[in-house]
């Protein structure tokens, strides 16, 4: 693998204003992410909107909307998914709380068991969030994106220069952005997993990203003679046969969770897996991208000053 990346020699700053338009569009998607889930319009977890989850299994085959006929008469509206496989006959149900009821789930599984006699009833999992529990936990998750970002500020700008450190925070939270964005327009549910998934592929790509500055600082000292922008296009491919692999490798475990960790795990897996590929990408096309134009910006400046 190493062999074949060997001496490449692509020039990846050519391409940072289709990058620059392509990452301001997934920036874009985040905002609006952002919009909706502030209005309350997009799909969120129970861990953040409070209720109950109900997993239950039935001996004979029964379609969703018989269940969903059943809840209706005793005034929910929930959410229904068939999990497992085609056979077993298990359903996920997810809805509010009722009046703040924490009775909820009892009494839907009591509302079941009623109009539903001929079809025996298995609770295989039951879960309550109320409403304050469900507002600390969405307070707590900002708290943790805006202290991360601090943080990443913080520690490359002690490691590098400041410019690198606005860089990297811009380009982490390009990644986090577009992960929620996508996954919002998906109708993809956000939960806490989810966020923890924003966390996790903020780490990700910072690391990633140090990787390429390390490379950039180093060329810097030792690579007089070049222009500051043949630096940076050869750091990047300097590390690049490490950045695939170590991505590539990343990527498969993930798409294997995705694809058989079952529905508990889904969205988690495809935030990671997301995360991944636009991390990747955003240390190649933006972090570095935005440390070459503000240099540019800077060195113009000084000439007109």
């Amino acid at each position: 693998m190493f062999e074949i990346l060997k001496n490449t020699n692509i020039d990846f700053l050519k391409l940072r204003k289709m990058a620059y338009v392509f990452s301001f569009l997934l920036i874009f998607f985040g905002v609006f992410a952002i919009y909706r889930i502030i209005t309350g319009t997009a799909v969120m977890g129970l861990d953040f909107t409070g209720g109950v989850t109900v997993q239950v299994k039935f001996s004979k085959p029964i379609s969703t909307d018989k269940i969903r006929e059943v809840l209706n008469k005793i005034g929910y509206k929930a959410s229904l998914q068939k999990i497992g496989a085609e056979t077993e006959n298990i359903f996920l149900i997810r809805t509010t709380l009722k009046d703040s009821k924490a009775s909820s789930s009892t009494e839907i599984i009591d509302a079941l068991k009623k109009e539903l006699q001929d079809n025996n009833l298995e609770v295989l999992e039951e879960n309550m969030i109320g409403p304050v529990v469900s507002a600390q936990l969405k307070q707590k998750a900002l708290y943790a994106i805006f202290w991360a970002a601090i943080g990443i500020l913080v520690y490359i700008w002690i490691r590098f220069k400041f410019k690198f450190a606005v860089a990297a925070t811009i380009a982490t939270l390009h990644d986090v952005l577009a992960i929620l964005g996508i996954m919002v327009l998906l109708g993809r549910e956000i939960d806490i997993l989810v966020i923890t998934a924003l966390m996790t592929i903020a780490g990700y790509s910072l690391t990633d990203t140090v990787v390429v500055f390390d490379r950039i600082r180093e060329n810097m000292r030792n690579i007089l003679k070049e222009s500051f922008e043949s630096i940076i296009n050869r750091s990047i491919n300097e590390v690049l046969s490490r950045t695939i692999i170590t991505s590539g490798t990343t990527l498969f475990v993930s798409l294997a969770l995705y694809l058989f960790g079952g529905h508990v795990l889904n969205n988690f897996a495809f935030a990671i897996t997301l995360g991944i590929i636009i991390g990747t990408y955003s240390s190649w096309f933006v972090a570095s991208a935005i440390v070459f134009d503000w240099e540019n910006y800077e060195k113009r400046h000084k000439v007109i000053k």
